[in-house]
């Protein structure tokens, strides 16, 4: 289903480029187990072109949000099923080229049989109309990933990194609580603090509201 109801107040900015949200369910899958999720999957762009964080579940639901517009890139927060299990058949549709931080190649194999399109590094920006958008590397939910901040819109995109309440979960294999901790503070906690939090399942939230949590969240653990 799309939607442009982000649930927070995200500008367009004065060149067209907005945000728009396409909720899409599935299965998230890892170490034997099987669990019902509803992923965001985030457009970035204007009337012309579009850039898609994490192409999860539906292809055909995401091609109809973009409605025919030029996908500039398709970048995957991270490497579990739930978030690139649509990115083989949206790149085939469109052209677009997906990107994948090397160091979650491991979780990408696990239900991917080809390799991303090309490599996400810490630091690179990726261009839609009058919009940047910088990549951060934020390990801890997975060893490669990553959240992309575009300062134009005032927002953060953080995968399953940060969430409205905590950070993503630690719990499974190829992830650590004390790295996910590190990136919240050094990487998202430096945003500004009214920067919205878009995040890869339910409602976004604040940097500035979570920011006063995180000696409770380091106290309660993984």
């Amino acid at each position: 289903m799309s939607t442009t109801d982000i649930g927070k107040d995200v500008p367009t900015t004065p060149g067209g480029v907005r945000v728009e949200r396409v909720v899409t369910s599935g299965t998230f899958e890892l170490d034997g187990g099987s669990w019902e999720v509803d992923n965001n999957v985030w457009l970035v762009g204007d009337d012309r072109q579009v850039l898609v964080v994490d192409a999860a579940h539906d292809a055909s639901a995401i091609l109809e949000a973009v409605a025919g517009r030029e996908v500039v890139a398709v970048v995957c927060t991270h490497g579990h099923n739930d978030h690139v299990n649509a990115v083989a058949e949206l790149c085939a549709a469109t052209g677009a080229t997906s990107y994948l931080h090397p160091d979650d190649r491991v979780l990408w194999d696990m239900s991917q049989d080809q390799p991303p399109g090309a490599e996400l590094s810490d630091g690179q920006t990726f261009t839609v109309g009058d919009v940047g958008l910088i990549t951060l590397h934020t390990p801890g939910h997975a060893p490669g990933a990553c959240c992309l901040h575009a300062p134009a819109l005032g927002v953060v995109f953080s995968g399953d990194t940060l969430f409205d309440g905590g950070p993503g979960a630690t719990g499974r294999s190829h992830s650590d609580f004390p790295t996910i901790i590190e990136s919240i503070r050094t990487r998202l906690f430096e945003l500004p603090p009214e920067t919205v939090v878009l995040t890869g399942h339910g409602d976004p939230t604040v940097v500035g509201d979570e920011t006063p949590h995180l000696q409770e969240w380091i106290e309660r653990g993984s």
